[in-house]
């Protein structure tokens, strides 16, 4: 996965075309996303990776970051609860991850290897799209 990964690079310069500064009404959302194409992908947060995969932005290139500290800690709490970055990740479109599937077979290896009771823990329904991801064919 690393050959993948340009880390001093930011999604401006990978995924082009460069987006313009946000409008001044635009929501904090918005102005955040904005920001983040900004930002050095090595100098990306887990929780601003969580924010760039659950709007959809740039995931071939925000997808096997986020697969990168899974690995590490397969329920690291991102921003809201313990998970929340393996759910946005098991949550972008198979599309996404029909790109990758080096990165996929990763994460569907460390999904297999939770405990039920790491699963059980997780909000009302998300161990089933966990579970989910992890069953499908890479």
């Amino acid at each position: 996965m690393e050959h993948l990964l340009h880390l001093g690079r930011t999604l401006d310069e990978l995924d082009p075309p460069h987006w313009p500064a946000p409008p001044a009404d635009s929501t904090r959302l918005v102005r955040t996303v904005h920001r983040l194409r900004s930002v050095p992908l090595g100098e990306l947060s887990p929780a601003d990776l969580r924010t760039l995969i659950t709007q959809r932005v740039a995931l071939p290139l925000v997808l096997p970051l986020a697969v990168r500290l899974l690995l590490d800690e397969p329920l690291l709490e991102a921003y809201f609860y313990e998970g929340d970055l393996l759910l946005a990740a098991v949550g972008a479109p198979a599309s996404a991850w029909a790109l990758l599937p080096e990165p996929a077979a990763c994460l569907r290896g460390v999904i297999t290897a939770l405990p039920d009771t790491a699963l059980a823990e997780l909000p009302r329904g998300a161990a089933a799209d966990v579970i989910g991801f992890a069953g499908q064919a890479g």
